[in-house]
């Protein structure tokens, strides 16, 4: 076990705080029987993580067995009682809670390791699971010796040795420990993996774990590689959640595939489990649409915004506040503010002239409603609010907080900023009604002019 002792030799310091996952089976026994003989050279204060998984009566036992070894030895022993899960036992279930408890004693002793037991012939047989059910790059890979979450380093220094070895190591040291019986059934994938494909690939190389170890460094190397190169794209490619299209579709379709799956990880975090292949079908298919606009949802309220060249990833993007006031003078909207005027010489669309004898009043304004349609000046007919904001490529995020100006008679007469209707006059025509929709000064922008 030299190679192991030597690693966790050469990462901690003295008074380092170190957490060991501690059941008190075989592999976990024979790591802290490790950080036993480091701490007679390193003065580093040992801490045991134990979890008590609420699934077998052998457990209260175990937790004493461990528990006693710990005062025996000076280690600091921490509990944990799993008392109940979401919808039955399931490994995922397990593994969250586990990690919640590693991660409060990480916090509570500032330390900057936890230590997994983790060993060569459970490096096979995650590769081999994972290439069962399907993976990325770095999924294929396994585990490495080290990896960092959250703002600690999670190691396994026992990658370099397979369960016999360990086995051999306990006998020879005289280390106690207790057997979970639940190991034995091939109830779990990973048992039946363990009892039946491992034998055979020990069988043809007794030492194949070290050829596992190999591949697994050899895609770690590719995967680290392909990351930096994904990381310098996504600076020049996506800010402020948005993605440029354009220049998405030149990449590589590694790269590309990357990039979305690093957006998707910054988005959605410990909960990336929730997307799907499916999902990030949906994503390509908006990306390569010919369609100018469109958007998909995602778990979590997440929606994804399609805009001409523009790919935004935001919550609740299309959520439409309900309103209808009636349209004064000095209304404010949008950090827009609507005046009436007795006159004015400039002519866009943040002015409308209106006469009274064309429109029922009051005017008011209100929030855009599915099917609204207005009728244009100099067009035969009408044409959807929709399709206006389509012409004239306004972004969708923006859509429901642009007003809608309305007579009594639900005449839509004007859409500020953006279009104007067919009662909208020309200055050489008849009108009564001058509208401005001005944008708001500020006083730090009245101090700055």
């Amino acid at each position: 076990m030299d190679k192991s002792y030597n690693y966790l030799k050469s990462i901690l310091n003295d008074n380092d705080y170190v957490i060991i996952a501690l059941s008190g089976g075989p592999d976990s026994m024979a790591l802290c029987d490790l950080l036993l003989k480091l701490r007679e050279e390193i003065n580093i204060n040992i801490v045991c993580a134990h979890v008590n998984h609420g699934l077998r009566t052998e457990s209260e036992d175990e937790k004493v067995f461990v528990e006693e070894y710990c005062k025996k030895n000076n280690i600091i022993f921490e509990y944990m009682k799993i008392k109940s899960y979401k919808n039955g036992f399931s490994e995922k279930d397990a593994r969250i809670k586990r990690y919640e408890f590693f991660d409060k004693l990480i916090n509570k002793y500032k330390s900057k390791y936890l230590l997994t037991a983790h060993h060569g012939d459970d490096l096979i047989e995650t590769i081999l699971m994972r290439i069962g059910r399907g993976s990325n790059l770095k999924g294929y890979s396994g585990f490495s010796i080290m990896s960092n979450r959250h703002n600690y380093k999670l190691v396994k220094p026992l990658i370099y040795y397979t369960k016999d070895e360990i086995m051999e190591y306990l006998k020879k040291n005289n280390i106690p420990y207790v057997i979970d019986n639940s190991n034995l059934k091939d109830e779990y994938t990973r048992n039946r993996y363990r009892h039946n494909v491992l034998p055979f690939l020990k069988k043809e190389d007794n030492n194949i774990h070290t050829k596992y170890i190999k591949f697994s460094e050899m895609l770690l190397e590719y995967d680290r590689y392909v990351e930096e190169v994904t990381n310098n794209t996504i600076k020049k490619i996506y800010k402020d959640n948005s993605l440029n299209i354009t220049e998405y579709l030149k990449l590589d379709r590694l790269i590309q595939k990357r990039v979305l799956d690093n957006i998707l990880y910054s988005i959605y975090g410990d909960d990336i489990t929730l997307i799907s292949d499916g999902n990030t079908e949906e994503i390509n298919k908006l990306i390569n649409s010919n369609k100018p606009n469109g958007s998909i949802k995602l778990p979590n309220n997440i929606n994804i915004i399609k805009e001409y060249d523009i790919l935004s990833f935001n919550n609740n993007i299309n959520s439409k506040v309900e309103y209808c006031k009636e349209l004064v003078s000095g209304l404010q909207m949008n950090d827009y503010e609507f005046i009436f005027e007795d006159n004015e010489e400039l002519d866009s669309n943040y002015v409308c002239r209106l006469n009274s004898s064309d429109i029922k009043l009051p005017l008011y304004i209100r929030n855009r409603y599915d099917g609204d349609k207005m009728s244009i000046k100099n067009l035969n007919g009408s044409k959807k609010i929709k399709d206006i904001f389509i012409d004239e490529k306004i972004p969708l995020k923006e859509r429901n907080a642009i007003p809608i100006v309305v007579d009594s008679e639900e005449n839509i007469v004007w859409i500020p900023g953006v279009k104007k209707s067919k009662y909208n006059k020309e200055k050489n025509e008849k009108y009564d009604i001058i509208i401005k929709y001005v944008k708001i000064r500020r006083e730090n922008e009245k101090e700055r002019s």
